[in-house]
């Protein structure tokens, strides 16, 4: 496809031109024939120009190029039309009844081709199509862009009334704005003349009635703009906050919360930019310009000529520079995330950082990152001020130049003071408005490119099997891996190897061995936080997956050696994640985790903030406010992930955790041999495989791995003890 700079593009433009004269010569005499006055309405003027377009159109077909085809039809589009245009805008500014002479001034003729070439080479440079001359790959990043625009553009549909109500608005504001450098050129050119009162205080009022309904209406769009922007936002916040909760927990591991807190916060702010901000800016300018062209025609064709000039040269610039701008703002997006995780890191585990003197390292991961954003911010300052300066040279020439020829008009009578400066008002106001067409062209695609990862995580699927519907009435608590094996998507080897075991109901189970033999990837799979690449785990004889997600965290019930607490109450940390339940119920389990005392002691109760992440109590009252989430669940399944690592083994709350209640099925991962000891049956892992097997006197019997642990753990817990014993004899000695 030719691009319209070409050589054989411009004679075709030429021949269409010439061949658009012969037509409007044939009219014209045809109507001197007829010997007659004629007037040509509006109605005739557009007929007329719609069979010239035809015409034209099919002498294109046969004598022009093929490849030309797409380019030429929207030029001559321009050409035709643009003289009805301007004449029908004209006639309902002025409100008065039209005639047109059928027989075109030369100046009309050459305004007409001009104008026409200018605004369609703008076009095509500033924003080629499909047909043009331009790289692929940029291209087909274009079209991306547009796709989805579109889409934002239909998450807005809910709220077609607000944009409906605040276009209407724009428009109204726009065109207020426009007639008012009409009018002051109007007051100009009354106290420049003989001063009339009566002229003067009508182009007074009209002036202020433009500018009051200008104001006015602005505010009212500005409103509707705001507040269809908001609902947008919450709106697609809501759903990505939404989707986010149903992905995996590897989704989670393989993604930094830095950066999904980004995505979640301040690239739906930029989606919701681009259509509602972006787009009213686009509308507003698009009006005001036309307008303003309207009205500068009717004031002096050879200043509008000069000034359309002016455009194309700046839309060029603009262009070039949005090409900048696009890459450098999706850098800068990408390092304010990064800055964002490594400072959201560090602050979250301050506590690591410091006990291993990190605070150094921290340092230059940050200080590194703010150089990157550095390098970044100095590329786009350097090419924003170049494009400045080139902008500013290219405009103050023009005006010069338009000031020397009004000059010239002035002296001739063909133009007064007052019409001067309302051009000068005009031509400014246009060339800021055609500055913001081409800037905001770019900033939509720019901003809806970050669409595109809110847009990802929207459409993410969980990578698991999704929930069933089974809600049995009554369930045995019998928990089965059949053959299980795993490996984790992060992690080069396999958690577990062909793991066969059986958790029974009213009876203890516990897993030992050593660290990462495999007992927590158990625990992961029993609450479904990950699926076995291998074999299945199995309640009461059915596969986890087909049971109802809510149905299976209301029987399982987990208690980890740090357990997560949220900001807020006692009360809500232990009711989380149940609905309508009752203080009494709270109570009740806080009193069989046996901290029902400890939190009346407090001056709020149970409505005690228990801060940040749980960070205004201790790790052993951590773990019994846990333990009081799980009891009062009542689950079927209860989990204790060294749950009571952090609390004395005679303590009522660990009794009440490991007896359990009736029937229910108790898995128990731990080190103290006091708790592995009560268990009623033993599994023994490492390397990911069961090893051993049985009950604490027939593993003791077997004299193999589970025997030397216990040895190795019965020696540790002697040296503990002893220590435990010197501190207390210490202790006693001082007081």
């Amino acid at each position: 496809m030719a691009h319209p700079t070409d050589r054989s593009a411009v004679c075709a433009y030429g021949l269409l031109l010439c061949c658009d004269l012969i037509l409007w010569v044939t009219l014209v005499t045809v109507l001197l024939w007829c010997k007659g006055t004629f007037i040509l309405g509006l109605s005739s003027l557009w007929a007329f120009r719609a069979l010239s377009w035809n015409l034209l159109n099919k002498v294109s077909s046969v004598l022009v190029d093929q490849s030309l085809q797409p380019l030429l039809k929207r030029w001559m589009t321009l050409l035709c039309f643009l003289p009805a245009v301007f004449d029908t805008l004209r006639t309902l500014v002025s409100g008065g009844v039209c005639g047109f002479s059928p027989v075109p001034e030369p100046a009309m003729v050459v305004l007409n081709a001009v104008s026409a070439t200018l605004v369609y080479m703008v076009w095509e440079m500033a924003f080629p199509c499909n047909g043009s001359k331009r790289d692929a790959k940029k291209e087909k990043k274009e079209q991306e862009a547009k796709a989805l625009l579109t889409r934002v553009i239909q998450y807005s549909r809910p709220d077609c009334f607000h944009l409906g109500a605040a276009f209407l608005f724009l428009i109204l504001a726009a065109l207020f704005e426009s007639c008012i450098p009409y009018y002051v050129g109007k007051i100009i050119d009354v106290l420049s003349g003989e001063y009339q009162h009566g002229n003067f205080m009508w182009a007074i009022g009209l002036m202020s009635l433009y500018s009051l309904g200008s104001s006015l209406f602005t505010g009212l769009r500005g409103g509707m703009f705001m507040c269809s922007l908001s609902r947008l936002n919450r709106r697609i916040r809501h759903m990505l906050f939404q989707n986010l909760m149903k992905q995996e927990i590897n989704f989670f591991e393989e993604n930094k919360p830095g950066s999904l807190t980004s995505r979640l916060v301040s690239d739906t702010d930029k989606m919701g930019r681009s259509i509602a901000m972006n787009v009213n800016v686009l509308l507003r300018s698009l009006v005001k310009t036309c307008s303003m062209l309207v009205s500068m025609l009717s004031l002096s064709w050879q200043l509008t000529i000069l000034t359309c000039i002016e455009m194309p040269l700046l839309a060029l610039l603009q262009n070039h520079y949005n090409t900048h701008y696009q890459k450098t703002s999706r850098e800068l997006q990408d390092c304010k995330a990064e800055i964002e995780q490594v400072a959201s890191s560090a602050i979250n585990a301050v506590k690591t950082v410091r006990s291993f003197r990190a605070e150094a390292q921290e340092q230059r991961r940050y200080e590194e990152a703010l150089e990157k954003k550095l390098k970044v911010l100095t590329c786009k300052g350097i090419n924003s001020a170049v494009y400045l300066l080139l902008r500013r040279v290219v405009s103050v020439s023009l005006k010069v130049a338009m000031l020397l020829l009004g000059r010239s008009l002035i002296s001739s009578g063909q133009l007064t003071s007052g019409s001067l400066l309302a051009f000068v008002l005009f031509q400014k106001d246009m060339v800021t408005n055609m500055k913001h067409l081409v800037y905001v062209y770019g900033d939509i695609l720019n901003t809806v490119w970050s669409a595109e990862k809110v847009f990802q995580l929207l459409d993410r699927k969980p990578k698991v099997t999704e929930a069933g519907v089974l809600v049995p009435q009554k369930l045995e608590g019998r928990v089965t891996f059949d053959n299980v094996s795993f490996s984790y998507p992060s992690r080069d080897g396999k958690a577990l190897k062909s793991v066969s075991l059986e958790l029974s109901p009213g009876k203890m189970t516990a897993l030992v061995g050593p660290s990462g033999g495999g007992k927590s990837s158990c625990v992961c799979l029993l609450q479904r936080f990950y699926e076995p690449q291998e074999g299945e785990v199995l309640l009461d004889g059915v596969p986890l997956h087909h049971y109802q997600h809510q149905y299976m965290c209301s029987q399982i019930a987990t208690v980890s050696q740090d357990p997560v607490l949220f900001s807020g109450s006692i009360k809500h940390n232990i009711e989380y994640g149940l609905h309508g339940c009752t203080i009494e119920r709270v109570k009740e389990a806080a009193k069989k985790a046996n901290i029902h005392d400890f939190i009346c002691k407090l001056d709020q109760g149970y409505d005690t903030d228990v801060g940040e992440h749980g960070g205004h109590l201790s790790a052993g009252q951590k773990q019994c406010i846990a333990i009081a989430r799980a009891f009062i669940r009542n689950p079927k399944i209860l989990v204790l992930d060294e749950g009571t690592s952090k609390l004395d083994i005679n303590t009522q709350v660990v009794q009440e955790a490991l007896s359990g209640s009736a029937g229910q099925t108790l898995l128990v991962v731990a080190h103290r041999l006091q708790t592995i000891e009560k268990a009623d049956h033993i599994i023994y892992m490492e390397g990911g495989m069961v090893m051993e097997q049985g009950t604490h006197e027939q593993l003791m019997a077997k004299r193999g791995r589970y025997y030397h642990l216990r040895e190795k753990l019965f020696i540790l817990d002697s040296e503990h003890s002893k220590i435990q014993m010197t501190v207390f004899s210490a202790n006693s000695g001082s007081n």
